[in-house]
């Protein structure tokens, strides 16, 4: 994207372009920016991927990239080839497709997510 096509802009997390509710237990909710989509996950205790979020991606793993930063609350992604993480206050990370993840322990998890929403909780 040249520069040309972007725009000088704000937008609040307070008013949303769009919310993109989980089967249960959270949200994403979206602004959308000219240089992409920014989003504000909230998960849940008891929130995961594969239960939450699954039906209605419809695919076996989440299948979108996530770049981000974590506001409050752990989350644990498990990649499909083996490789485990936590990720957790203050920590920005980078989620390549092809994993499971959930909320750890009985507080909720909230994010920023900069990089990986298009397509994120919609049907494929």
């Amino acid at each position: 994207m040249s520069t040309a096509d972007q725009a000088l802009e704000a937008k609040s997390a307070a008013n949303p372009d769009e919310v993109r509710p989980f089967v249960d237990r959270g949200r994403v909710e979206i602004v959308h920016l000219s240089t992409g989509d920014a989003g504000h996950g909230v998960f849940e205790p008891g929130w995961r991927w594969s239960e939450h979020v699954k039906p209605i991606a419809g695919t076996d793993s989440c299948q979108v990239a996530h770049v981000g930063y974590v506001m409050r609350g752990r989350m644990h992604v498990a990649m499909d080839g083996g490789d485990e993480i936590d990720i957790a206050p203050g920590d920005f990370f980078n989620l390549p497709p092809g994993h499971d993840a959930w909320t750890v322990g009985e507080e909720a998890c909230e994010l920023i997510d900069f990089g990986g929403l298009h397509g994120y909780a919609q049907p494929h």
